[in-house]
Parts: C-alpha cells; sequence; structure tokens
C-alpha cells in the first residue's frame, strides 16, 4: 500500500507542478496597455521578456532591455472605516484597529522598445513586491527607484 501511494505521488506532484501557473498575480494600476482598465487582475512573468497577461491571453511583452526605470512606491493609510464599524460592536477594539495601517504596493514601469514608448504601474501583493522588484532589477539590470512621492490611485 505505501508503494502505491509513493508511486502514484511520483506521477501526481509534477503533474500538479506543470499545471501551476507561472508569474505573479497584480492589480493593474494605469499606464499605456491597451483594452485593459485600472483595477483589471493581470499576471506578471519575469524573463527575458516582460509578459503580461490576463486570461491566459497576452497582452503586451516587453523585452528587458527595453525597460528604461523601474519604480517602487506604497500608498500608507489609516483603517478609519473599519474601526467605526467595529466601533459601533465594541469601543475598544474599534479604537485599537484606528491606529492599525495599511500599506499598497506599488510597482511602476517604463520602457522604450525601439521607439515604441509605454509605461505603467501596478499594485503588488505586500507578499510578493520584493520578489517582483528582486526579479525585475536582475532581469534589466536597473536598480528600481523608491519614489515616496508616487501617487497612485484607482
Amino acid at each position: 500500500m505505501k508503494r502505491l501511494t509513493a508511486l502514484l505521488l511520483c506521477f501526481a506532484l509534477p503533474a500538479l507542478v506543470i499545471g501551476a501557473e507561472s508569474g505573479y498575480k497584480v492589480d493593474y494600476d494605469g499606464g499605456s496597455l491597451p483594452g485593459i482598465k485600472p483595477g483589471d487582475d493581470i499576471r506578471v512573468e519575469i524573463g527575458q521578456q516582460i509578459r503580461f497577461s490576463r486570461d491566459k491571453h497576452e497582452l503586451a511583452s516587453i523585452p528587458a532591455n527595453a525597460i528604461t526605470e523601474i519604480s517602487y512606491g506604497q500608498d500608507v493609510h489609516r483603517r478609519v472605516g473599519a474601526a467605526v464599524a467595529v466601533g459601533l460592536v465594541t469601543l475598544g477594539a474599534g479604537a485599537l484597529l484606528a491606529l492599525a495601517k495599511s500599506k499598497k504596493h506599488f510597482i511602476g514601469l517604463t520602457w522604450d522598445d525601439a521607439g515604441k514608448k509605454g509605461g505603467m504601474a501596478f499594485q503588488v501583493d505586500k507578499k510578493e513586491y520584493r520578489g517582483v522588484l528582486a526579479g525585475l532589477e536582475g532581469v534589466t539590470g536597473k536598480k528600481s527607484v523608491d519614489s515616496a512621492a508616487m501617487s497612485v490611485k484607482n
């Protein structure tokens, strides 16, 4: 029985890995990609080509050497709405929640691909933004610019 289970796992795990999607899920926040609007979920695949796709349809493919700038910024705000809602039920928990901050992590790209210039900004999950930045910096050879003044709004 143990051998059968081990044999099934040997074949099942590689099939699961092959079927998994590659890249990072991000929220498009604005830029020059056609046919997509702010707030849409897209995937970013980082390699010698930076590929942007939605629903397995490629939106754009930009050569890594065409990237001219990588910028990073945060939008930090307090959770006032949630604090008021919780405060209606329990005053102490609402006061504590009012002190909590929420951060959104944004990455911006600009490119010039043989005269075809463009740019975009996207929001990355807090667990993945470091990996996305490191990947982009690695394939492009450019260092990201921390733009504290980057004000991207949905």
